[in-house]
């Protein structure tokens, strides 16, 4: 814990996924996966390694955002940080000058996040521990020390949330057991990029159903009749009583979104994920409400910036499924407070995944979850998009379409060396030969 950090670096980390159309949707159609990536050196070797998720172009300006808080973070020592992390939060988030560009939302939350998740990485491989159990063996009181509660305590007071972390400790062992036998169920969404052709669609639907799948993702949105003739291949192909989920990516307006869901209603979606802009809780509510009775909910969260907008939208009853994301939200910490606010609201959590990283991060966030907070598997899942995991030195492991928890100290985000090099731009071999082209 005396570890000092003495140095940080960030760089631009980008794989061309757009070549073959992998993450697809309605409103992002030609997206390279790509991350701002950051490494925390310390004076005693130790080194923290952290992430924030982009799509290729404007990755730049993430890297500067993070460049810009360095100076926050490189002298202090990692007790100094996370005996207060509330403190190291607050800083980080309300720098006077810097505040002004967020606050606590766009490039420089997304450069927070990178920044903590680092430091979340170097404390749980200082304890020799991956992040989820870490955060599995701190007493209540500890977590709850990690939450900034400012603009939520009119829904969630620090009692509260430590009440409910008191009253899931029992149990707990238990439920900690049964994650390292079964895994946390998960969904995918690999099958179903909306510039996929109808023969790969099938092919990867084949495949997925042969490995265990039992919940699918589709992306939808942009042509109404394709999404119902896709819809339909999708649901032939999986069956009547798999899970099927649909996803729209912010394409529609509000009275555009209960009529273009009303029209795939026949394939029994669980789900409408993303319908409209992302910063619109009372338009989210009006779909909830004319949804409700097709037993279609909606989910959302993968663009929701903060935890006052996660608060918000619970109390406006706008979304049935809560969709975390550990490079959206800044890190640990606020998603913590978002996890303990579902709970309250009695909303599952089914954490956004995929990208770069992103499984890698969240299976530690929903596995804490289910061991600490919510203490229920109903109506609950985690993503999973079967890219560029290779390139991490702890991938994900997945077995019978179920997360297994790491056992790697750390947060699972550090990125092979080889691979970073390969892909940094611009000037990694992958882009020199790719603009070459």
């Amino acid at each position: 814990m005396l570890h000092k950090i003495i140095n940080l670096t960030v760089r631009d980390v980008r794989f061309p996924t757009s070549v073959e159309q992998h993450g697809s949707d309605a409103m992002h159609t030609d997206p390279d996966y790509s991350a701002a990536y950051v490494v925390l050196d310390t004076d005693r070797g130790l080194r923290g390694f952290g992430l924030t998720f982009t799509l290729g172009k404007g990755t730049e300006i993430v890297v500067c955002a993070v460049e810009a808080l360095a100076a926050l973070v490189v002298g202090k020592s990692l007790q100094e940080i996370v005996s207060d992390f509330r403190g190291f939060y607050r800083l980080l988030t309300s720098d006077g000058q810097m505040r002004w560009l967020g606050p606590e939302k766009g490039v420089t939350h997304l450069a927070t996040a990178a920044v903590l998740n680092a430091v979340w990485d170097l404390w749980a491989r200082s304890e020799g521990k991956p992040l989820w159990k870490l955060l599995v063996d701190m007493d209540p009181e500890q977590i709850v020390s990690c939450i900034d509660f400012r603009y939520i305590t009119d829904v969630l007071t620090e009692k509260e949330a430590v009440d409910i972390l008191v009253k899931a400790q029992e149990g707990k062992q238990q439920r900690e057991d049964q994650m390292q036998k079964e895994g946390y169920p998960a969904y995918t969404t690999s099958c179903a990029w909306l510039g996929y052709p109808d023969q790969q669609l099938k092919q990867l639907c084949t495949d997925a159903l042969k490995s265990g799948w039992t919940k699918f993702k589709v992306k939808v949105g942009a042509d109404l009749e394709d999404d119902i003739r896709r819809c339909r291949l999708i649901r032939q192909m999986i069956g009547p009583n798999n899970t099927l989920m649909i996803d729209a990516n912010q394409r529609w307006d509000v009275a555009e979104a209960i009529s273009w869901v009303s029209r795939l209603s026949e394939f029994k979606p669980l789900w409408i994920e993303e319908p409209t802009s992302p910063d619109d809780i009372l338009g989210h509510a009006a779909i909830s409400k004319a949804l409700a009775p097709l037993g279609i909910g909606v989910a959302t969260g993968e663009q929701c910036h903060n935890r006052v907008m996660f608060k918000q939208f619970l109390q406006a009853s706008a979304l049935q499924f809560v969709q975390i994301d550990s490079c959206r939200l800044g890190s640990v910490n606020e998603n913590l407070a978002v996890l303990l606010m579902a709970h309250k609201f009695q909303v599952p959590v089914c954490p956004h995944a995929g990208g770069v990283g992103l499984c890698e991060l969240v299976q530690h966030l929903i596995l804490f979850d289910y061991i600490c907070v919510s203490a229920s598997l109903d109506s609950r899942m985690c993503e999973y998009v079967d890219h560029l995991h290779k390139h991490f030195t702890s991938p994900v492991v997945i077995q019978d379409a179920h997360y297994m928890p790491p056992k790697d100290p750390g947060y699972s985000c550090e990125m092979l060396e080889a691979s970073v090099q390969k892909h940094q731009y611009p000037e990694g071999d992958v882009w020199k030969l790719h603009m070459n082209k």
